[in-house]
């Protein structure tokens, strides 16, 4: 993605090649900081305060001071003045900051990755890989922090395998969630999506399918469920802010089908975000 603007608190908007975080902030030395991405539609943010509310719980779970959520919304509207026609990228940092320092807040506006659409046309190949259940407090459960270090190691294997997504099982074999996304699959009418007590992001975007299902003529199941599962589905596929609802056609090597869900809903949702 292209950084098409930068703005920071104190400072407001600054050149985009411009440093803005101190080499001793917490969020670079210990990844002591949290993070939201979601998607702009024609200049208007995707849920902006859901966003805004899992920030806020992420920063109190790492421990950061209290995230000035009127600040990082001044931000956010002086960056969306700099956006170009069509759809963007929004993301806000919250970072600890130096020790004994004010914490940093940042928003920066980006394009969408190209390569998006093209996959959606033909559908996403993923591989499992082993992940570990944030099953206690100090493993963080459901907060988005910017220490990513392993899921984009796992993206690096998915694609030196060959694949653009990685789902993470556990040594159970029980799915828990892509590198950057929720996955979901389809049983005749019936959604499945692995329960939020299991440990995973609570994602925003999942959080609309859910509420957009029944009206596409579905209905939502959560739990915990085996990989085999998700094989055996008449179709997969997974929903993230950026990349929306994206089909999967193939998981570890095998086939999946391509069902009228994941049409419908990525529909819906855009049909949702055009009332915005």
């Amino acid at each position: 993605m292209s950084l098409l603007a930068l703005a920071t608190l104190g400072r407001g908007l600054v050149d985009p090649g411009e440093p803005v975080v101190r080499a001793d902030d917490d969020g670079l030395l210990r990844g002591r900081a949290a993070f939201e991405t979601l998607r702009v539609y024609g200049g208007r943010p995707f849920r902006l305060e859901a966003h805004l509310d899992r920030l806020a719980a992420s920063s109190e779970s790492i421990g950061l001071p209290p995230v000035e959520r009127q600040g990082l919304e001044d931000l956010t509207v002086l960056v969306l003045g700099r956006a170009p026609e069509g759809d963007t990228v929004l993301r806000l940092v919250w970072t600890g900051g130096p020790v004994g320092g004010l914490p940093t807040g940042l928003a920066l506006l980006s394009d969408i990755p190209g390569w998006i659409e093209e996959v959606r046309l033909r559908g996403a190949r993923a591989v499992s890989l082993l992940g570990v259940r944030a099953a206690v407090p100090w493993l963080l459960p459901g907060v988005k922090s910017t220490s990513y270090a392993v899921n984009m190691a796992a993206e690096a294997e998915a694609r030196r395998q060959g694949a653009e997504e990685a789902i993470f099982v556990d040594a159970d074999d029980i799915v828990l969630e892509g590198t950057v996304t929720n996955i979901w699959w389809r049983t005749g009418k019936t959604l499945y999506t692995p329960s939020l007590e299991l440990g995973i992001l609570a994602g925003v975007t999942r959080a609309t399918l859910l509420e957009l299902a029944p009206s596409c003529g579905y209905a939502v199941e959560e739990d915990a469920y085996a990989l085999e599962d998700v094989l055996a589905a008449d179709e997969a596929f997974t929903s993230s802010s950026v990349r929306e609802v994206m089909p999967l056609v193939q998981i570890d090597g095998r086939s999946l089908g391509r069902g009228p869900a994941a049409d419908m809903l990525q529909g819906a949702l855009r049909g949702l975000a055009a009332t915005l």
